[in-house]
C-alpha cells in the first residue's frame, strides 16, 4: 500500500516536473529570457517545487509587462487622438521586452513634450486670432474658426495640419487688419487735406477725432462717409480747393528744385476754368510730386542743405568785410571766423558727396539731375565763380576807395580815431559845427590847437592851397564820406602857423595809416586763433 502510493507521488511530481518545464519554457519564450539551470543533488519533490516557483516569478513578471504595456499604449492612444499621429508600433498582445517598454515609455514622454508645445502655441494663435476678430468686428464663419474660438481649448485636435491652419488664418487676419489700418490711414490723410483746403472749423474736426485714431470696422465707415460728404463739399468749392492745391503744389516745386520751364509744363495751374476736371489734374500733380520728392528726399535734402550752407556762408562772408564788427562784445567775431571756416571746409566735401549721390541718380535713372533747370554741379560752380567776381569787385571798391580817401587826405586832412577809450587832453568842441567871425578864428588859432570831431577822432588842420567858393562866409563845412571837418575861413595867416600845421597834418595822415595796418594785423591774429 505505501508503495503504491509512493509511486503514484512520483508519478505526479514527474508529471508536475514535466508540465512546470514546458510552463516555463513557454513563459522564457515568451518574457525572452534564458531556460533556468536545474540544481543536482535535490530531491524530486524539491526539484518540482524549484520549478514550481520560477513558473509563478515569470508568470507574474508576464503580468506586469502585459499591464505596463496595456497602460503605456492607452496614453499612447490618447495622446495619437489629440496630437493625430501614429500610434507606437508595438502589437498589444505580445509580451514585451524591458527595452520595448523603456523605448515605449520615451515616446511618450516625447509625445506629451510635443502636446505641451503645440498646446502653447495652439494658446498664443488663439489668443491673436480673438484679438485681430474683436479688432476686425469679426464673427466666426467657418467650422474650423467655431471650434478654434467657441470650443474647449482641451478638445482641439492640437495635429499639425490645425497648427499650420491656424498659423494662416492668423496671416489672413493680420492682413486684413493691415488693410484696413492702410485704408483708414489713406482716408484720414484724405480727409485731413480736405479739412484744410475747405477750412473746416476746429470744432467738428475734434467731434471727429475718435475715428481718428481706431481702424475698427465702425471706424472705417464712418471715415468713409465722411470722406464722401467732404468730396460733395469739395465740388461745391472748387475754386477755393483749386487755389489751397495749388499753394501745397507752390511748396514743392521748390522742394524740388524745379525750374520755370518745368513750372510751365504743367498748364493747368495757370488755368482759371474751374471745373471738377481741372480739380482731378491738380489732385493727381500733388500726388505725383509728392512721390517724387519722397522717392528722392535723400538727395533734395543734400541740395537744400548745401544751399543753407552757401546762403550762412554768403552771410558771414559779409560780415567779415564789415568794420564794425570789431566794436561787437561778447566773442562774436570769433565765432563768426570759425564758422566760416567750418563751412569754407565743408562745402567742398558736401558738394563732393552729393556729386556721387548724384552720379549714381542719374545712372539708375538715366536723366539728368537738375536744379531749377540747370545741373547741380554747374549750378555749383557758378556760385562759387559770381563768389569770386564779387569779391572781386569789392577788392577793387576797396582798393579805389581808399586810393579817393589818401588824396582827399593829401589835400585836405585826414581825421585820426584812436581805438582806445582815453580822451586826449584837448580842448573839445561841441558835435554840432560852429562858426565863428574872422577875428576871433584868428585870435584862437594857436599852434597847438584841436578839435573833437563827432566821430570821436581827432581833427588835424592842414592848410587850404585854394579857397572854396563859400570861403567870403564866416565859416563852412567841408564833408568826405568818412569825415565832417570845421574849417574856418582865413583871409590872411601866418607863415609859421601854415608850416606847422601842413606838419601836423603829415603826422595824423601817417598816425591813421599805422592803425589801419594794426586793425589789420588783429585780424589776422583772430583769423589764427581758431
Amino acid at each position: 500500500m505505501m508503495i503504491k502510493e509512493e509511486e503514484s507521488l512520483k508519478k505526479r511530481l514527474i508529471s508536475s516536473i514535466e508540465k512546470c518545464k514546458a510552463e516555463m519554457d513557454t513563459l522564457c519564450l515568451e518574457l525572452q529570457l534564458n531556460g533556468f539551470e536545474e540544481e543536482t543533488g535535490i530531491t524530486m519533490l524539491q526539484q518540482e517545487k524549484n520549478i514550481r516557483t520560477q513558473v509563478e516569478a515569470l508568470v507574474k513578471e508576464k503580468t506586469r509587462r502585459m499591464q505596463q504595456l496595456k497602460s503605456l499604449l492607452d496614453q499612447d492612444q490618447d495622446l495619437c487622438d489629440i496630437l493625430c499621429s501614429m500610434p507606437y508600433g508595438i502589437a498589444p498582445d505580445s509580451v514585451p521586452t524591458p527595452e520595448q517598454l523603456e523605448s515605449l515609455s520615451q515616446h511618450i514622454a516625447n509625445q506629451n513634450a510635443e502636446k505641451a508645445r503645440r498646446h502653447a502655441e495652439f494658446m498664443d494663435l488663439k489668443k491673436q486670432i480673438t484679438v485681430y476678430m474683436a479688432e476686425l468686428e469679426h464673427i466666426p464663419e467657418t467650422s474650423f474658426e467655431k471650434d478654434v474660438v467657441c470650443e474647449d481649448e482641451d478638445h482641439f485636435c492640437l495635429s499639425r495640419d490645425n497648427i499650420t491652419s491656424l498659423k494662416l488664418l492668423v496671416c489672413q487676419l493680420e492682413e486684413r487688419k493691415a488693410e484696413n489700418e492702410a485704408v483708414c490711414e489713406a482716408h484720414r490723410e484724405k480727409i485731413q487735406r480736405l479739412w484744410d483746403r475747405l477750412q473746416v472749423p476746429q470744432e467738428e474736426r475734434e467731434a471727429f477725432n475718435d475715428h481718428m485714431v481706431a481702424s475698427r470696422k465702425r471706424n472705417l465707415e464712418a471715415l468713409q462717409a465722411e470722406v464722401q460728404r467732404l468730396e460733395e463739399l469739395k465740388l461745391l468749392n472748387i475754386r477755393h480747393v483749386t487755389d489751397a492745391i495749388r499753394s501745397e503744389i507752390a511748396v514743392f516745386w521748390e522742394k524740388c528744385f524745379f525750374s520755370s520751364d518745368q513750372r510751365q509744363a504743367f498748364a493747368p495751374y495757370f488755368s482759371e476754368d474751374f471745373t471738377e476736371e481741372l480739380l482731378s489734374l491738380h489732385d493727381a500733380e500733388i500726388q505725383r510730386l509728392k512721390q517724387h520728392y519722397e522717392n528722392h528726399k535723400e538727395l533734395f535734402d543734400g541740395v537744400q542743405q548745401w544751399e543753407d550752407s552757401w546762403r550762412l556762408f554768403l552771410e558771414l562772408e559779409k560780415k567779415a568785410t564789415d568794420p564794425t564788427r570789431f566794436t561787437n562784445r561778447g566773442g562774436n567775431l570769433l565765432k563768426e571766423e570759425k564758422q566760416r571756416s567750418e563751412l569754407h571746409k565743408s562745402l567742398p566735401k558736401l558738394e563732393k558727396k552729393l556729386k556721387a549721390q548724384i552720379d549714381a541718380w542719374e545712372s539708375e535713372q538715366d536723366r539728368e539731375f537738375l536744379v531749377n533747370g540747370q545741373k547741380f554741379l554747374q549750378y555749383v560752380e557758378e556760385q562759387w565763380e559770381l563768389h569770386r567776381i564779387e569779391k572781386e569787385k569789392e577788392k577793387q571798391e576797396r582798393h579805389l576807395k581808399k586810393s579817393k580817401q589818401t588824396e582827399e587826405d593829401m589835400l585836405y586832412g585826414t581825421a585820426v580815431r584812436t581805438p582806445t577809450k582815453r580822451r586826449l587832453l584837448t580842448t573839445t568842441t561841441p558835435n554840432k559845427s560852429r562858426k565863428f567871425n574872422a577875428t576871433s578864428s584868428i585870435s584862437s588859432a594857436t599852434p597847438n590847437s584841436t578839435s573833437r570831431s563827432v566821430f570821436g577822432g581827432t581833427v588835424c588842420r592842414s592848410p587850404v592851397p585854394r579857397l572854396p567858393l563859400s570861403a567870403n562866409k564866416v565859416g563852412f563845412i567841408i564833408k568826405t564820406e568818412e569825415h565832417t571837418y570845421d574849417l574856418l575861413a582865413q583871409n590872411s595867416a601866418n607863415k609859421d602857423t601854415l608850416e606847422y600845421s601842413l606838419l601836423q597834418s603829415k603826422c595824423c595822415f601817417y598816425f591813421s595809416f599805422v592803425q589801419k595796418i594794426f586793425l589789420r594785423c588783429l585780424l589776422e591774429v583772430l583769423k589764427l586763433i581758431k
